[in-house]
């Protein structure tokens, strides 16, 4: 870019010495340093604002003529581009930092599944909305237990620091809570009582009824092939079977995690099959609602369907590369997916690659 602009600054110097004296092409100068100023940084910038400066400074020493208007306009205009690309940069500069920090945040709050808990290996993923350092509430765990192994996904309502600070609250709740309540049921109404006295502290008391949690528990047990689980207002997993998506329905759905002293609550306890060669797909709400550029949303469970993908990572990589496909690679609301797979009786498992999925 730089030597572009020089060559122009070069060009309009030369041809205006060449013309006749009443035809003045310096005020093309200004041109240079406008149409750098959205290439280049701000030290570049500079230089050829001062360059081309320099050259109709030139042009009027060489004509022995002074045109001050047309020099204070090439100055003016070179020192205010050359303010608005140092902001501009400085803004960015800004942005990045508050990026870097909110993704710190996060992984510090939700870090990656581990490959394996028990029999079950696992696979999880984040997808980060691209709306500057405004970081969401979307939020998972597991933990093992006596008999097998309990998750959690879920998502908080809004975004920022405050649903952070009740997604951090209720993984820390879960994870004390799971390893000591004997059922999910009273493990969900543990987590709702829960969520909703955390609400009543961290937020103003006209907010307190807007701060929830759509949940679903899950207990997968290790002698057992099956998953029972508790759905609190959020999205139905989804089980993969050869080549057959089935939608794991709840029977009796319960209102999301702080809003259970609203109504008459029960959290009804739904159990379903899962053998070896299963995947259990959970996933939070931004996953089935992200739309393309035609407003259409994500079909899920249609992209799960022939797939060929037998290993949770496996899986994961290609929703990821496809979900962020299809809305062109921006999201507008966080999505986080996990997978999940029995491993086969006799402990043999498929080879496939153990990257991971976690970005």
């Amino acid at each position: 870019m730089l030597t572009v602009a020089l060559l122009f600054i070069l060009a309009i110097t030369l041809i205006d010495l060449q013309v006749p004296g009443a035809v003045h092409l310096g005020d093309l100068l200004i041109m240079v340093p406008v149409l750098t100023c959205w290439y280049a940084s701000s030290r570049v910038t500079s230089l050829v604002a001062i360059m081309a400066v320099s050259a109709l400074l030139a042009v009027f020493l060489v004509r022995q003529s002074v045109n001050p208007p047309q020099a204070a306009a090439l100055i003016a205009t070179s020192v205010a581009v050359v303010i608005a690309r140092y902001l501009t940069e400085h803004g960015q500069r800004k942005l990045v930092q508050l990026r870097a920090v909110a993704e710190a945040a996060q992984r510090a709050i939700l870090p990656p599944l581990p490959h394996r808990l028990g029999p079950l290996r696992l696979a999880s993923t984040y997808l980060a909305a691209e709306d500057e350092a405004r970081i969401g509430g979307d939020l998972y765990a597991a933990v093992r237990t006596p008999t097998g192994t309990r998750l959690i996904i879920g998502d908080v309502r809004g975004k920022g620091l405050a649903a952070v600070g009740i997604a951090a609250h209720t993984i820390s709740t879960f994870r004390d809570a799971a390893r000591r309540l004997t059922t999910l049921p009273e493990l969900a109404a543990y987590l709702d009582s829960s969520v909703r006295s955390n609400a009543s502290e961290a937020v103003s008391p006209e907010q307190t009824e807007e701060a929830f949690v759509t949940a679903t528990l899950l207990e997968i047990p290790d002698a057992e092939p099956l998953v029972r689980s508790v759905t609190c207002g959020h999205p139905p997993p989804l089980l993969l079977r050869a080549h057959d998506v089935v939608t794991l329905e709840a029977g009796q759905p319960a209102p999301p995690l702080g809003l259970g002293a609203l109504v008459q609550t029960t959290f009804h306890l739904d159990t379903f099959a899962l053998r070896a060669e299963d995947i259990l797909l959970l996933y939070t709400d931004g996953a089935i609602e992200a739309r393309n550029t035609d407003g259409e949303f994500y079909p899920l469970a249609k992209r799960l369907t022939h797939q060929n993908h037998r290993h949770p990572t496996a899986l994961l990589n290609h929703l990821r590369g496809d979900l962020l496909n299809h809305v062109g690679g921006r999201l507008d609301d966080d999505a986080a997916l996990i997978s999940i797979k029995r491993q086969p009786a006799d402990g043999t498992a498929a080879s496939a690659d153990q990257s991971t999925c976690d970005e």
